[in-house]
């Protein structure tokens, strides 16, 4: 079995990826939902590191640093550096933003790796649905220093059309910053897994690949 069908079979038995009826943010009705706060155990952690861990070295990205946004980003790009040395041998800096500004002790926005120019920075993130979070912290990452953000790395791309675009959130990172986006599984990884019995979910099946027709973005 690949890593991608590991993960989605992982989703599944963590209570992540849940299929139903769901009304989305969006207001989307949608035969799937992705629950990401459920994921809240110490094995569940460790073995999302190696997914993102897998994903990174299937895609030979390179980067001297991950970037985990505050707060869902934090754990997976620290879970994530831990996954590619303990797997691969590849030890990667680390680092974080706050929220706000720390005004005492050592300051500053960032936790860990002090950014420099130059330095190839990747982002590590959970899904992306609007792009929001990304558009939040790329000026924070350029004005720290005049980092490379050499690509982004998500669980899933939903392959999803933005709500005033005909382009997804991963396709509008590029178009907008540049950065290219690489997910461990997309909307149609899913649809397979469950087209080929690697979880269940078939009752929802028709209903899934009519939902990627209506909203999904050409790839």
């Amino acid at each position: 079995m690949s890593y991608k069908s590991e993960f989605i079979k992982f989703m599944v038995e963590s209570k992540v990826l849940l299929f139903g009826d769901f009304t989305l943010k969006s207001g989307r009705k949608a035969p799937y939902f992705i629950n990401t706060g459920n994921y809240n155990t110490g094995s569940q952690l460790a073995r999302l590191g190696e997914f993102y861990a897998d994903c990174i070295a299937d895609n030979k990205i390179e980067a001297d640093t991950l970037f985990g946004p505050a707060y869902k980003g934090i754990p997976l790009a620290a879970s994530a550096a831990a996954a590619l040395y303990r797997k691969y041998g590849t030890d990667m800096n680390y680092c974080f933003d706050r929220k706000e500004v720390k005004d005492h002790g050592e300051g500053g926005m960032f936790v860990g790796k002090t950014l420099t120019d130059g330095e190839r920075v990747v982002i590590i993130e959970d899904v992306m649905t609007s792009g929001k979070a990304l558009a939040e912290v790329y000026p924070k990452l350029k004005g720290a220093a005049d980092v490379d953000i050499s690509a982004m790395v998500i669980s899933v791309d939903r392959m999803e059309k933005a709500l005033d675009s005909d382009m997804s959130a991963v396709q509008m990172a590029y178009k907008e910053h540049g950065i290219k986006v690489y997910s461990i599984v997309c909307l149609d990884d899913i649809i397979s897994a469950i087209e080929d019995g690697t979880v269940g979910g078939k009752e929802f099946l028709e209903k899934m690949k009519e939902y990627r027709k209506i909203y999904g973005a050409k790839y």
